[in-house]
């Protein structure tokens, strides 16, 4: 049993030494959670209370290696990787800790995730003096403490991703302020391929625009079922018009929400209102969930305080107050706009009025839920209102009550909300943007970017739905950007402007009803990858795995090259613009893959690949060897071979036109009598339906219908599902061996 103990200044855990030289004023708490009997919080206590600590908590012993997620932006975090104490940057939110024996599988982890206890904040960081440091704040001068008391949970084990599941499970059930994701409703329009109108048109967005893509995407055989209707919608402000005779630009960011209802664009000739045009594009364009963007504060400088609508929410203007950290890493434009011009608050008793005024007329005209942005900038508005915790979960609570009572099925998207104050006050929430924007314009943030969003998925997967942003079908990373979007576990959908699509990459991601072919869970780096850096290195290749019904995934990037980390970095060699690198694919891979194996499986899995068609039996320890150059992908579905009737050798791999092909298998069936074997697929489609066949079937039928079929050399049978859009159910597919 793993245990974590304090003992003459070093912390032990699982028998392994984490942190060495620890201070005397650094306390252990276990934890009492019958799940994790090792768990335990770390605190510390002060001579003199404070509304902000650093206490230090001894340094790293060598042997361990690390990967941080820490907010590198106030609103988004990021992966570092590293080893010694002084490399752990400032906001670091989860800092997963691996040391290893005689072998990778003799490696042990360690967790540590600050967290939030009463009014106050942890985060982690290192020293100048190679020091493991935590911060303890409040965020209000008023709210002080001496004590910090539960600040960081610690918690080991022999699997990361079980180690990280468990260890949110038992923080959300001692803490009580957020839930895991398990227990939390998921949106429905996940299921469906959307279109966002942010990249399209930015705050251009109009109501002619707005149908003239969804025609578009629909006309080619992408239908969005869901669009976000994203900033530019709003009634707002600019209350800083004139200096020197022009609008100065960085009061963009200051800008103010003056009304609840639409503006003047969606008032006209093209619609009468947003009701008009929600009806229009649901049944003309079949959208099924319509989303409207909104900032948390209602907009990016928050609401104008001398609207006469906004009056019954006793607004006032406020000045945010960075915290050390805000600005430890990267600064942030809109923060230092809204420093230097302030926020419209609405009084924390009054949040709950406006969101419901808001979200119901909303609900009225037809919108189905809302993405809610800017959420983060609550922390550095706790001056005053007992603190950036309190204010944080005041608003976060009451935007969840509102969702619930104004839109079915849990319609919220989280945004700009990597803070841990958020993340751990999320009781309802079920969907968070898992990184910064994607940036068409920018070519050096493109392998970043799907870095990033795996990495982070880390943690947010545990707590929300990663939401791993739109992207351009048109451009000209969005074969790479296609394919790990079908990897995510989360929602897929872009945001072309009009006319501008390539429907050969949206084909593999979208079903012509607009359905999706979405997997199990969030999308994350696998267990070889997790302490290397895929973007800067210059020889690690990125590996993110998923699960599907019957099968699993495993895409595979090359994101070296194209683009720098976006911080300080240690001196490296230099790494060329494109460079080859050569790595290794194994069914092991992919976590729990014996969960959709079942209980007789040998071990042997079939390896289809994507890209190259080519498909290769495994056992799940053995490897196959593949080389990417900079920005390309390959995805691999692999899929456990079962055994029928003693003879056929069989594995599902499902639609090969298809990303992530195995997401349109639903069940699969053997049969055996004395005359033959017959394997039952239930399947979605249509496509190109493959398996792996050890042996040539007499006859495939689909529906009753028998079909032409191929079976090549290497085992690969094929044939393909009828494009017949009226069919909306499960196709229903019989595979038939006779006896020889």
């Amino acid at each position: 049993m793993a245990t974590t103990r304090l003992e003459r200044g070093s912390l032990l855990v699982g028998g392994r030494e984490l942190l060495s030289q620890c201070p005397p004023e650094v306390t252990l708490r276990a934890a009492v959670a019958d799940a994790a009997p090792g768990a335990a919080f770390l605190g510390a206590s002060a001579a003199a209370p404070s509304s902000r600590h650093v206490f230090s908590l001894g340094t790293i012993p060598k042997g361990w290696r690390w990967l941080s997620l820490f907010k590198l932006k106030i609103w988004w975090m990021a992966p570092k990787t590293g080893a010694d104490a002084a490399g752990v940057p400032a906001e670091t939110q989860m800092l997963l800790l691996e040391k290893r024996g005689n072998g990778a599988e003799d490696a042990g982890y360690a967790l540590m995730l600050p967290a939030l206890h009463g009014d106050f904040r942890a985060s982690l960081q290192g020293s100048p003096e190679n020091e493991l440091q935590f911060c303890f704040e409040s965020g209000d001068p008023d709210v002080q403490t001496k004590d910090a008391v539960d600040a960081v949970f610690v918690n080991s084990g022999d699997n990361p991703f079980k180690l990280i599941k468990e260890s949110i499970k038992v923080l959300s059930k001692i803490k009580g302020t957020f839930s895991h994701i398990e227990s939390k409703e998921t949106p429905a329009n996940l299921d469906w391929f959307g279109w966002c109108t942010w990249d399209a048109f930015y705050k251009a967005v109009n109501p002619v625009g707005i149908e003239e893509g969804l025609q578009s995407l629909r006309e080619g055989g992408a239908p969005p079922r869901f669009l976000i209707i994203d900033d530019g919608w709003q009634e707002i402000v600019n209350e800083f018009k004139e200096v020197d005779g022009a609008l100065v630009e960085e009061t963009v960011f200051a800008e103010r929400l003056v009304d609840l209802k639409e503006n003047d664009k969606f008032r006209g000739e093209a619609c009468k209102n947003l009701g008009d045009l929600v009806k229009k594009i649901k049944e003309t364009h079949g959208v099924k969930y319509v989303y409207a963007w909104h900032a948390l504060l209602g907009y990016w400088g928050g609401v104008c305080t001398s609207s006469d609508v906004m009056e019954k929410y006793n607004p006032k203007l406020v000045y945010p107050v960075q915290s050390p950290g805000d600005v430890a890493n990267l600064r942030d434009v809109a923060m230092d706009s809204l420093e230097k011009y302030g926020v419209g608050i609405i009084d924390p008793e009054k949040i709950y009025e406006f969101y419901n005024d808001q979200h119901s007329y909303l609900s009225s005209v037809g919108v189905d839920g809302v993405k809610v942005d800017v959420q983060n900038v609550m922390e550095t508005l706790g001056h005053g209102f007992g603190g950036r915790v309190a204010l944080t979960r005041k608003y976060q609570h009451a935007l969840e009550e509102s969702i619930a009572r104004n839109f079915k099925g849990n319609n919220l998207i989280c945004c700009m909300s990597h803070s841990s104050d958020h993340i751990y006050s999320a009781l309802k929430s079920a969907v968070a943007r898992a990184s910064e924007d994607f940036m068409p314009r920018e070519p050096t943030l493109q392998t970043l970017h799907i870095a990033n969003v795996a990495f982070n998925s880390l943690l947010l997967g545990e707590i929300f739905i990663p939401d791993w942003d739109m992207f351009q079908s048109k451009h000209e990373t969005a074969e790479f950007h296609g394919a790990a979007r079908a990897l995510s576990g989360g929602g897929v959908y872009v945001s072309d402007k009009p006319g501008v699509h390539d429907f050969n990459v949206l084909k593999k991601l979208v079903l012509p009803d607009g359905s999706i072919l979405r997997a199990r869970y969030a999308g994350r780096p696998t267990r070889d990858c997790l302490f290397n850096d895929p973007v800067m290195d210059g020889k690690s290749l990125l590996k993110i795995w998923n699960l599907n019904n019957l099968s699993a995934a495993v895409g595979v990037f090359n994101c070296q090259g194209a683009g720098n980390w976006t911080w300080l970095v240690e001196e490296i060699s230099h790494v060329p613009t494109a460079v080859n690198i050569t790595g290794q694919l194994s069914p092991s891979d992919v976590e729990s893959l014996e969960e959709i194996a079942g209980d007789d499986w040998n071990g042997e899995t079939a390896v289809y690949a994507f890209n190259s068609c080519s498909l290769s039996r495994l056992q799940k320890h053995q490897s196959l060897e593949l080389s990417l150059v900079t920005m390309t992908c390959e995805i691999y579905t692999i899929s456990p071979i079962q055994v029928y009737g003693g003879a056929v050798r069989f594995a599902p791999l499902g639609l090969l036109n298809m990303f992530n092909s195995g997401g349109a298998l639903d069940s699969i069936t053997g049969t055996v009598d004395s005359s033959a074997t017959t394997v039952q697929i239930k399947c979605r489609g249509p496509g190109r339906l493959g398996a792996y066949s050890s042996a040539r079937p007499a006859l495939c039928r689909v529906d009753a219908h028998e079909v032409e079929f191929s079976h090549s050399d290497d085992g690969l049978l094929a044939f393909d599902l009828s494009d017949g859009s009226s069919h909306s159910s499960l196709w229903n597919i019989e595979i038939l061996y006779t006896a020889s």
